[in-house]
């Protein structure tokens, strides 16, 4: 099978070193200038080098909220995963496998072969990825519940299955983590035995502690750090406290009530040179905290997982803005029946998701002003309510109300069921494989010296509900575009252009004609003579 072959791209723009996969990129952009009666385009090309680290080294995650319904799914799909294990079922025997991962399950279109056939290859034989096998995994929880304990509590993994991952589970004990009663819901009290003391500052130098501890412990090259608790309050961003690095430092060493735990962990992760990815929607990533993640040269990205309701949404929107129609009502309505339901039932939390959930049509809405005025929307309402007989079960109904033609209308009702963690765990684990990725690619021209992205990681959105981006850079929700933008980064790093999908091969005979004469294949230069004007890297 094509997607599970070794891919080496033969190119006299690429070049590959023990160290790096270098590339000779062109970028290609449209610069548009505006005035009142026209639209002036003109194509804008920058010469880029890309330099791609080919040593993975080892890597660690550690979750904050490792004892919940995410964090014990995650920790048995990569024990089953690693051992790969069978269970038995009632509908007969299974296999474990990483459905739902866009790193491990799906694939990515390379090319054409000589008989204008395409070809695609799995995602994660693009580039060199962390495997999942490999990773380690630690991390906190407000419980002192062992993961196998908390696989139970979850009901989510078969039980044969827990069977076999509960002795290897029982062993894995979460570290004490901080609490805050102020930013969760009240209704989680009873499970917050396991908790580091002291001031806001102190709790920070314990966190800084367990993410070294760990490191050491296992010898990692990397650690990732990625919130998957609970849902928090959002904080009050607050001029003088939230604003600058400076101002947060401040802030943390008073014990400022407005630093939520959320943020404690991700100065801590950040202080520690890890990158730190924001899985619920509370505003972790605030001012000061991106601030000083650029000044450390450390990843973060947030916020709250992309699993299913909004996924789906962000593919409708897209469709029916780009088909011409006008979406004029979305209503979606929610029951969830885990433990993520029952802090969701606290108004507060409920608000922070509300807030990502609403705002995943703004940049489609935007892009179309033949439909909308300027600040015109849809009525956009979203309803989550706690119904504990589900359990891991989300439950979602949408209705999308569209104008058509001559003002008639268009309604499109979806009901969707799905087991929320077993979505929610691949994106976990892709956040942390292309975050680990993405932090091994460098740019530079002729002019500028070797840099890495922009610490902000905007480029994991696809994953994301609310993506967190660079100051002054626009948000994208629209699902293809952002994956799009995942391929073709990937791309772009072994010198491949992005994919047009124009098919000219299928549209215009000649190119077909050169095609099947083996013309293009034979111009490709072999690999042993691919040159590149790098030095080593350097």
């Amino acid at each position: 099978m094509d997607a599970t072959k070794k891919l080496t791209v033969s190119s006299p723009n690429v070049k590959y070193t023990d160290e790096y996969i270098l590339s000779d990129y062109e970028y290609e952009e449209t610069l548009v200038t505006k005035t009142d009666t026209e639209l002036v385009a003109k194509p804008h090309r920058t010469q880029l080098q890309i330099r791609t680290g080919r040593k993975v080294g080892k890597v660690g995650v550690m979750l904050v909220g490792w004892g919940g319904n995410n964090g014990s799914t995650f920790t048995a799909a990569v024990l089953a995963n690693r051992h790969q294990l069978s269970w038995n079922t009632k509908n007969g025997k299974m296999d474990s496998n990483w459905f739902g991962s866009i790193t491990q399950a799906s694939t990515v279109r390379l090319g054409l072969d000589e008989n204008g056939a395409d070809v695609y290859t799995r995602m994660s034989q693009l580039l060199p990825m962390v495997h999942p096998d490999d990773l380690v995994i630690d991390g906190w929880d407000i419980s002192p519940m062992n993961l196998a304990d908390a696989m139970v509590r979850a009901k989510v993994i078969d039980y044969d299955l827990q069977q076999q991952l509960r002795k290897e589970m029982q062993a894995m004990k979460p570290r004490p983590a901080v609490y805050d009663p102020d930013f969760i819901a009240a209704n989680q009290a009873d499970r917050a035995t396991n908790l580091i003391r002291g001031t806001r500052h102190e709790q920070y130098l314990q966190l800084r502690a367990d993410i070294k501890d760990c490191r050491d412990r296992h010898r990692l090259d990397k650690v990732i750090v990625l919130w998957t608790a609970n849902t928090e309050r959002f904080c009050d961003v607050i001029p003088g406290v939230h604003d600058t690095a400076d101002n947060l430092e401040k802030a943390l060493r008073q014990n400022h009530k407005e630093i939520s735990p959320s943020t404690i962990f991700a100065l801590a992760a950040i202080d520690e040179g890890c990158c730190y990815i924001n899985g619920s929607p509370q505003n972790t990533l605030v001012p000061g905290v991106c601030e000083r993640a650029e000044r450390a040269g450390v990843f973060v990205a947030g916020d709250d997982f992309k699993s299913g309701q909004t996924k789906l949404k962000s593919v409708l929107v897209d469709f029916l803005v780009s088909a011409g129609l006008k979406p004029t009502s979305i209503v979606s309505y929610n029951h969830l029946g885990n433990n993520d339901g029952k802090n969701l039932s606290a108004p507060a939390q409920f608000r922070s998701k509300e807030i990502t959930k609403s705002n995943v049509v703004d940049d489609m809405v935007s892009s179309n002003a033949l439909l909308y005025a300027a600040g015109e929307k849809p009525d956009h309402v979203v309803v989550i309510k706690y119904v504990p007989y589900v359990g891991d079960s989300k439950r979602a109904m949408d209705e999308y109300t569209s104008e058509i033609l001559l003002h008639g209308t268009n309604t499109i009702v979806v009901h969707n069921t799905c087991e929320d963690s077993l979505l929610a765990v691949p994106l976990i684990l892709d956040l942390v494989l292309l975050a680990e990725l993405f932090s091994r690619v460098q740019f530079r021209t002729a002019s500028e010296s070797w840099s890495p992205m922009h610490p902000v990681m905007s480029t994991l959105a696809y994953l994301l509900k609310a993506p967190v981006v660079p100051a002054g850079a626009p948000v994208v929700n629209a699902l293809f575009k952002q994956r799009a933008a995942i391929d073709n980064l990937m791309r772009a790093c072994v010198g491949l252009q992005p994919i047009s999908n124009m098919q000219l091969e299928h549209k215009v005979p000649f190119l077909m004609k050169e095609l099947r004469s083996g013309a293009l294949f034979k111009s490709a230069p072999p690999a042993k003579k691919q040159k590149l004007n790098h030095e080593n890297g350097n």
